[in-house]
């Protein structure tokens, strides 16, 4: 067997020997990826009906380039979830003005929306308005630039709009965000009433003239400006918080996914347009969620049911300064960022059982020493594998980037590692383990292909909160 060219410069200690040439899969390979080929194209030619109406509802989407506001430093994509920052702008321009004059422009609600790899879960982050946080330097469309400073998360959005939110949210989190949308008043309204309202619950009868909002106690469908106002009533309802308003926007985020997931919407075309298109003619999103992505995105979430949606509340105490202000509860907030960040991938089925004569048993992380390569074109791949390995317990012993690129991750073991392999192959699904006869005997060997190496999630993938409210919950439950 051939090595490949010698890895790059090492970061941890460790003689392990460079990764290996690949084994020679031949002419069967080339012939299943020219069947993958047809395939595609075949299910290309089959679905040009639907390509026509994905083309007609992006059209309708009025999107804005921000990538050259985002900064230079920010987190790392990594995994294959998606991120998703959601805001509802109080602007009063246009139709909105109807709801009165504000000085500048806030998010009124902003949310990260959080859908695991392959479309199985999804959560709903989101950050009260009065958090007092530390937000970064924000270069505006015109160039000025509006230094870093220390105040209302929502005062982001006026100091450099959506791309300013999201760069204090990357910020705040360390997550990667991948794209935004934004809503306002009026966008909102339309969004309700194709979906032919929202049903609520209230403990009783509501008069708020102010938000033009009048409601009867108990169960009721809501619709246009009976809907906007009951999503932004504060003082009606509840203890005129704004914690406990987001509790209700929660609540009533929650049924519009129980409606727009029932099966008489989705069997019905006619209804299924109409909410599409009044979704994207009320949205404003970044430039990058293109076409592919959102058939992608709808492709990958057409199995999720109601019940796979939870919405929660940032962690928050009191801000010492002002009693009408909170601040992040970091003890608490941190372990949920991170299961954010590293939900890498969704608990795979359980492997058709193994004759016990050919079991191997595996080992704890600590007694598994791996020496991680990268061998695809990603930058600082095998590096943060290597720590989330650590994290997990297991030796790092060696970690090098191969000059040479290989199209699939391989888990490969020497002399007396097959137990240890075994061990790494739980923690890294996919790549079977095989011996390699040039291998340090006791090392086991990640070498990531072009296909990418994601580790299999920590159950629960995103820990369960205080206050959460699931998608299929009962309404007038309370919240």
């Amino acid at each position: 067997m051939q090595r490949a060219a010698a890895p790059s410069p090492v970061y941890y200690a460790g003689n392990a020997p460079p990764p290996p040439e690949p084994p020679v899969r031949g002419r069967l390979w080339r012939v299943l990826g020219w069947v993958s080929v047809v395939l595609s194209v075949g299910l290309v030619a089959g679905s040009l009906t639907a390509y026509g109406f994905w083309r007609r509802l992006d059209g309708q989407i009025d999107r804005e380039h921000v990538d050259d506001r985002l900064g230079e430093h920010r987190p790392p994509k990594l995994n294959s979830s998606l991120n998703i920052l959601v805001m509802g702008s109080d602007s009063r321009a246009g139709e909105n003005a109807r709801y009165g004059v504000e000085a500048g422009q806030r998010s009124d609600t902003t949310i990260l929306l959080h859908i695991s790899p392959g479309g199985e879960s999804a959560i709903g982050i989101s950050f009260p308005r009065d958090s007092m946080v530390q937000m970064p330097p924000c270069r505006k469309k015109n160039g000025t630039t509006v230094p870093a400073q220390f105040g209302m998360i929502n005062a982001a959005f006026s100091n450099g709009g959506p791309a300013c939110t999201w760069r204090t949210i990357e910020s705040l989190t360390r997550i990667h965000i991948d794209h935004y949308v934004e809503v306002d008043f009026a966008g909102f309204k339309r969004v309700v009433d194709a979906l032919g309202g929202v049903e609520i619950c209230v403990p009783k009868r509501v008069d708020d003239p102010k938000a033009e909002l009048h409601l009867r106690a108990g169960r009721q469908t809501v619709r246009g400006d009976q809907a906007l106002g009951y999503v932004r009533t504060r003082y009606v309802l509840g203890d005129g918080s704004d914690l406990d308003r987001i509790r209700r926007q929660q609540a009533f985020m929650a049924s519009v996914v129980k409606k727009a997931t029932d099966k008489g919407m989705l069997t019905d075309p006619g209804r299924t347009y109409d909410f599409l298109s009044a979704a994207t003619k009320s949205i404003k999103a970044d430039d990058r969620l293109t076409l592919s992505v959102m058939q992608k995105l709808a492709s990958g979430l057409s199995g999720m049911s109601a019940g796979k949606v939870r919405f929660v509340t940032v962690p928050v105490q009191p801000y010492p300064q002002d009693k009408n202000r909170v601040q992040f509860n970091q003890a608490l907030a941190e372990p949920l960022f991170k299961a954010v960040r590293e939900d890498n991938k969704l608990p795979e089925p359980a492997p058709a059982p193994v004759p016990a004569q050919n079991k191997v048993p595996p080992v704890p992380p600590a007694q598994v020493k791996v020496g991680v390569y990268n061998a695809s074109s990603a930058q600082g791949l095998a590096r943060r594998t290597a720590d989330q390995l650590g994290e997990r317990g297991f030796q790092i012993v060696k970690v090098g980037t191969s000059k040479k690129r290989y199209p699939r991750t391989m888990i490969l073991y020497g002399v007396g590692a097959e137990r240890q392999a075994a061990r790494l192959a739980i923690a890294v699904p996919g790549p079977q383990p095989r011996p390699w006869a040039s291998a340090r005997p006791g090392y086991v060997y990640l070498v990531i292909g072009k296909d990418g190496a994601e580790l299999r999630a920590l159950t629960p993938t995103v820990p369960k909160m205080a206050g959460e409210i699931r998608g299929d919950r009962n309404i007038c439950a309370p919240t």
